[in-house]
């Protein structure tokens, strides 16, 4: 049986002239942490609404856990195990921790809700949510607003609104944006145990985050990925470094 979860193959797709994903393949396996790096202007949203369903490929397709996934809504890609964070956070900074892990899982599950009071009543629903706090670290905090919490605490609570639809995999965009260093030394720590719960793609600029998490890196360039393997290789591999590491390898 494949240990591959996640699989695009050959997905591309244009705006107008310009080609922003040309045929990329790229699979994400089982217990492994893929990173997907390269230059700003290389691709690398595009790409993640893709294969989230923000976005359909103009020729390609998206595969989970074997699956065609490629025409179905973000939502529908959600209840398959399709768990996914924001570069710029989705979370409803008024409400408290549990109240986001909550109506933040039940949204994603496509589930209509008219009322806050009824919703939080909803016995299952709740200890979900509390489970989920518990593996990400804050059940202490669940009745926190949500404004109070940390940016690094902000994507714990995002990780663990994914949790709560108990997810097959997690993609995840730049979840290091806008962390000091012991905050993304912190999250590293986190999301270097999360794999076993879920494989990740990891999309991020954070190359030291990315060189102690990755099993493996792909490297993004105009549309198009020029090489993937693992830390070593791709610290090694010349054109990478010419046309992104430079130093940083």
């Amino acid at each position: 049986m494949s240990d591959i979860i996640l699989e695009t193959r050959k997905i591309s797709k244009s705006f107008g002239s310009l080609r922003a994903s040309d045929g990329i393949s790229i699979d994400l396996r089982a217990g492994e942490i893929h990173a997907v790096i390269g230059p700003n202007g290389a691709g690398k949203s595009t790409l993640i609404h893709q294969i989230c369903g923000g976005l359909r490929p103009d020729a390609g397709q998206v595969l989970l856990q074997g699956q065609d996934v490629t025409g179905l809504t973000t939502a529908a890609r959600a209840r398959r195990g399709l768990g996914r964070t924001f570069q710029i956070s989705a979370l409803a900074m008024e409400d408290s921790v549990l109240e986001n892990t909550m109506l933040g899982a039940l949204g994603a599950s496509g589930r209509p809700w008219r009322f806050l009071a009824p919703v939080m009543g909803q016995r299952t629903l709740r200890e979900n949510a509390e489970a989920a706090l518990e593996r990400v670290g804050l059940t202490d905090s669940m009745h926190t607003r949500t404004a109070a919490l940390s940016h690094g605490q902000r994507r714990q609570l995002e990780v663990a609104v994914a949790l709560t639809l108990d997810p097959q995999t997690f993609v995840m965009d730049e979840p290091m944006a806008g962390l000091g260093a012991e905050g993304s030394k912190n999250l590293t720590g986190f999301l270097d145990g999360l794999r076993d719960q879920a494989p990740i793609l990891l999309v991020e600029h954070d190359m030291d985050a990315v060189f102690a998490l990755a099993d493996r890196i792909s490297v993004l360039v105009y549309g198009r990925i020029i090489a993937t393997g693992t830390v070593e290789e791709i610290r090694r591999d010349p054109t990478v470094r010419e046309a992104y590491l430079g130093e940083e390898a």
